[in-house]
């Protein structure tokens, strides 16, 4: 079924959802035609089975399609509850799901925003490496979303989006994802090459050297080097970071460390760069 955009349910008259942990306990008030809808975030610990999955998923992606925002976000948590207890019911479809979060992210609605993110978190937490398949360019559409997010002022989706960042670090093998990551470190825009830069941090700290001659050392440390330079600060201790993390790979089984690297360094950047790479890892 083809998926229809979602943006339009801002013309819907509001009311009041609150989406509980299963379908017995969401309840609706009447609320004044100038209320705007209350949602509820609701934790992944605190998401239950769905009581019948086998009827329920074949009606989901139709749900997710709804024109009512609101019945949008209670379908992104029922997405959330056939992620964590029902995956391989959710694995056929997983794609179209994919597609309708990136939708409901660049929504303006902040409450629909915010719950495709948490959704997002619990995709990566449950299917990881799966996530890679996508033959729509799903997981890079959800990438650039969540960087974008992660980069907006609204405090609340800001913080949820770095949540999920780091669900998909913990999820996504550091190889495969840095290759995602590696074009918006020269992203036009400043926070969302920060964020990147993060990301990527996170993901080196958990390589050893094999895994980043794999993705390319020097490319990795020339990387590293243009980060120095940026203009957000996160942005270079982001890049002192990745600095820091291949620094201990490369020397590990290494006597003399530092003159190991400053020969490494030397050989691979220009002087002023391989100048400031040493500086890093010589700091006390």
């Amino acid at each position: 079924m083809a998926l229809k955009p979602i943006d339009n349910a801002l013309l819907l008259p509001p009311e009041t959802i609150k989406l509980g942990v299963n379908e017995g306990n969401k309840t609706a008030e009447s609320l004044p035609p100038s209320a705007d809808p209350i949602i509820d975030y609701i934790s992944s610990e605190n998401l239950e089975p769905i009581s019948d999955p086998e009827s329920k998923i074949h009606g989901l992606v139709e749900e997710l399609d709804s024109k009512d925002w609101t019945k949008v976000c209670e379908s992104l948590n029922d997405v959330r509850r056939f992620a964590l207890y029902h995956s391989l019911l959710l694995l056929p479809i997983l794609e179209k799901v994919m597609l309708v979060a990136v939708k409901a992210m660049k929504n303006p609605r902040s409450a629909l925003c915010k719950t495709s993110i948490m959704a997002s978190s619990d995709i990566f937490k449950v299917f990881g490496d799966q996530l890679l398949d996508s033959t729509i360019n799903a997981f890079d559409n959800l990438l650039l979303q969540l960087l974008l997010k992660a980069s907006q002022d609204k405090r609340f989706v800001c913080e949820e989006a770095d949540r999920a960042l780091n669900a998909m670090v913990k999820s996504v093998t550091a190889l495969p994802l840095l290759n995602k990551l590696r074009p918006y470190v020269s992203h036009s825009n400043p926070r969302v090459r920060a964020k990147a830069a993060i990301t990527i941090s996170k993901s080196v700290s958990k390589m050893g050297l094999e895994g980043m001659n794999e993705f390319g050392l020097v490319s990795l440390v020339q990387m590293a080097a243009d980060l120095l330079n940026d203009r957000l600060p996160e942005a270079r201790e982001a890049a002192r970071n990745i600095v820091t993390s291949i620094y201990e790979a490369y020397t590990r089984n290494e006597e003399q460390k530092q003159e190991s690297w400053q020969n490494f360094c030397q050989s691979s950047l220009p002087p002023i760069h391989a100048q400031s790479m040493v500086k890093i890892t010589s700091s006390p």
